[in-house]
């Protein structure tokens, strides 16, 4: 046996006992993970009537902890060398949309995934792993005994135990032993395997360039993050901000500069086995594609930070929208009610001046048609009902209100959230006073529903057709609020053949806040 062969038992045999120790320290882990597993069972039991729901948001947090236990052990033990895990997003609202919202979450469906296996997957690794070590020990045992004659009297098969059949045993022993080694040290591969698919981040939807440094670093976690001077900050290629690791995560970044200005960085495995020399030798080979990476980076960073502020003007404009419907309501339309009251106390005081009746009459009709469009102002401006009651009774109201006989199939029973139901109602508002002004149509029907994805809505008329997507500011307006919710708005309009309006409206399972049904049910 020469010396590389002595260097390499040798490792394998740390590793071995290595993967011994893991198991060992998985037992009580998973016994608390199980616990937590059966824990988070009951609260999802339990949140048909709330109580279950603050559990699910504690436990879910709990198994984070238990995760980045397992991330931290599976590193030290089995060189897994898994990225530090990003903790779990804090989500807004009520209690129902918080938990929804996090168990949609698929990173966090993969660590509930390895809370509630730890403990079989350690039972089952510690069998595996002590079978050949406890046939080894009963060969050693059964070995020294023959040897030394010690015990009663036994028998292996038709031999008896004696120093001949002892020798046998221990050269048995010895070669069991090296299976012991060699399936404690491929068990803890496996393991390794194991805890990276579970906890390790997907595959980053990133360029070339990434996959070739990841390729010739040999880490499939490595990430590019480029510098944007004019905003001091690092953004990934999607557009986004990225924050560097912090020292003792686990992580670590290397800068690229090119012509002495920074350009990215590299953010690596902190342990990454060929060292920094490697890592800044592929940051400086890469540092030209890198660069042009970069420019489209800062392009994409651009377009996002254009597409959050056209949200937030669209927010902005639905909130001074409800600001102006409240002023009037409690404002102005009170006081022209209160003065139709003094109006009608007036005219009770006239004893028998009817000229001085019909005039109060008069002004009394003029008031109330003032109030009345006053009324549908501030119901053009902000429907207090979207606000109040949901996107569901605000849209059957339309329907209800419009000079053209219209059907309405709605299929949305849940509250979403306020930017997509202004969407939603004014998309239907704007096509039903289209329909009024110029189609000429005699029935409209209204589709309202949501699939996994979007928010549809479909309005469709039997009139002349022919509206234009370019010329109608209202349309224009439609196309422009969803655009800011990147939705998109398709309009069918043949000459003579009806006008079929379609939107869709992202919507996720975090945009539903809470279904009338189980308003109900909490009840």
């Amino acid at each position: 046996m020469n010396d590389g062969d002595t260097i390499d038992f040798g490792r394998r045999l740390r590793r071995a006992v290595e993967a011994l120790e893991y198991l060992v320290l998985s037992l009580p882990l998973g016994v608390v993970c199980a616990a937590a597993a059966v824990l988070l069972v009951l609260g999802a039991a339990l949140s048909a009537i709330w109580i279950g729901l603050p559990v699910v948001l504690f436990t879910v947090a709990g198994c984070a902890r238990l995760a980045e236990l397992e991330r931290r052990q599976a590193n030290r033990l089995l060189d897994a060398h898994i990225p530090p895990l990003t903790p779990p997003a804090h989500h807004e609202g009520t209690l129902w949309r918080r938990a929804i919202a996090t168990l949609s979450d698929r990173d966090n469906w993969r660590m509930l995934v390895l809370v509630a296996t730890k403990l079989p997957v350690a039972l089952l690794g510690l069998a595996a792993g002590l079978f050949p070590i406890a046939v080894t020990a009963w060969l050693l045992i059964f070995g020294v005994r023959g040897i030394g004659h010690l015990g009663d009297r036994f028998y292996v098969g038709p031999w008896t135990l004696g120093p001949l059949t002892g020798l046998l045993l221990c050269a048995l022993a010895l070669a069991a032993g090296i299976l012991a080694i060699a399936a404690l040290d491929g068990l803890r591969t496996l393991l390794a395997s194991l805890s990276r698919a579970l906890l390790s981040p997907g595959e980053r939807p990133e360029g070339p360039v990434r996959e070739l440094l990841a390729e010739s670093l040999g880490d499939r976690t490595l990430s590019v993050a480029y510098w944007l001077p004019e905003r001091q900050m690092f953004v990934d290629e999607s557009g986004h901000m990225v924050r560097m690791p912090e020292p003792g995560s686990g992580r670590a970044w290397t800068a690229v500069e090119r012509d002495g200005r920074r350009v990215a960085a590299i953010v690596h495995d902190a342990e990454l086995a060929t060292g920094p020399e490697l890592v800044n030798a592929a940051a400086a080979g890469a540092a030209l594609a890198i660069d042009n990476e970069r420019l489209k980076a800062d392009l994409r960073a651009r377009v996002e930070e254009l597409r959050v502020s056209r949200v937030r003007i669209v927010e902005a404009g639905d909130h001074a929208r409800r600001r102006i419907e409240r002023d009037l309501h409690d404002g102005a339309q009170q006081q022209l009610v209160s003065l139709s009251l003094d109006l009608r106390l007036l005219k009770a005081k006239l004893n028998g001046n009817e000229a001085a009746a019909a005039t109060i009459d008069e002004l009394s009709e003029k008031l109330a048609n003032a109030l009345a469009e006053l009324r549908e102002l501030a119901r053009g401006i902000h429907p207090v009902i979207l606000t109040e009651r949901g996107l569901v009774p605000a849209v059957a109201a339309l329907a209800q209100r419009a000079p053209v006989p219209v059907e309405a199939d709605i299929s949305i029973h849940e509250r979403l959230t306020p930017a997509i139901e202004a969407a939603a109602y004014f998309v239907v508002a704007e096509a039903l006073t289209n329909v009024a002004k110029y189609a000429q149509a005699d029935n409209v029907l209204v589709d309202l529903r949501r699939d996994d994805r979007h928010v549809i809505v479909v309005v469709e008329d039997d009139g002349v057709g022919g509206a234009d997507l370019e010329n109608g500011t209202g349309l224009r307006g439609l196309v422009d609020r969803l655009s800011a919710l990147d939705g998109i708005l398709e309009l069918e309009t043949p000459v003579g053949g009806g006008t079929r309006l379609r939107a869709l409206i992202p919507c996720s399972a975090a945009d539903v806040i809470r279904s009338d049904d189980d308003k109900m049910a909490a009840r």
